[in-house]
């Protein structure tokens, strides 16, 4: 249960990673689209997680696949407005020396701007993992395995150790997560 827990979080945090972040990187450069992308992404994190459990049903049918692409779309706003932010926030007369240093735009990009950045970036892909991580113990409502399977037989059961055997899990899961890429974060700043 625990590594079906495991997978299905980074499977989803790893697509939110690969639409994420370069759609932070496309709204840092056209301001105008920064509005309305992080206003869905804003809504899609305001819906309950079980409903948008609920919505991927009839598009994917029962079990891994409408957890993954719920837990995709939970995951999709803390990168995309932390890497924005973290591009955003960038000294322009630093982007500027970079120019002046003959440097192309993927080079500012890649050379300059991500790595002033990754503190802030990596600070919501942290949010967002935890975020997926305790989410993904309702995926067992619609099939999905996971910590929460013991959750809902104990739901079922009427039976707190059960529930508690899924939940603390899950809870010490997000901590040692959230620690280890806290502790990667700094490391790399090293």
């Amino acid at each position: 249960l625990l590594w079906e827990h495991i997978t299905l979080t980074i499977l989803a945090t790893s697509l939110s990673i690969i639409i994420g972040l370069p759609l932070g990187l496309l709204i840092s450069k056209y301001d105008f689209l920064s509005s309305p992308i992080l206003s869905i992404a804003g809504v899609i994190q305001t819906f309950p997680s079980l409903a948008i459990l609920g919505f991927m049903i009839p598009i994917f049918g029962i079990g891994k696949a409408p957890a993954i692409a719920a837990l995709f779309l939970y995951g999709l706003l803390p990168i995309i407005r932390n890497t924005y932010t973290g591009i955003s926030s960038i000294d322009p007369s630093l982007k500027e020396a970079g120019k002046g240093m003959g440097m192309t735009p993927l080079q500012i990009m890649f050379m300059l701007e991500l790595p002033l950045s990754v503190k802030i970036i990596m600070a919501g892909i942290r949010t967002a993992m935890v975020i997926n991580i305790g989410t993904a113990t309702l995926a067992a409502f619609i099939g999905a395995g996971g910590l929460g399977e013991l959750i809902v037989t104990g739901l079922s059961l009427n039976d707190n150790s059960t529930i508690l055997w899924g939940a603390i899990p899950a809870a010490l899961l997000a901590l040692v997560v959230d620690f280890l890429l806290a502790v990667h974060s700094v490391c790399k700043l090293l």
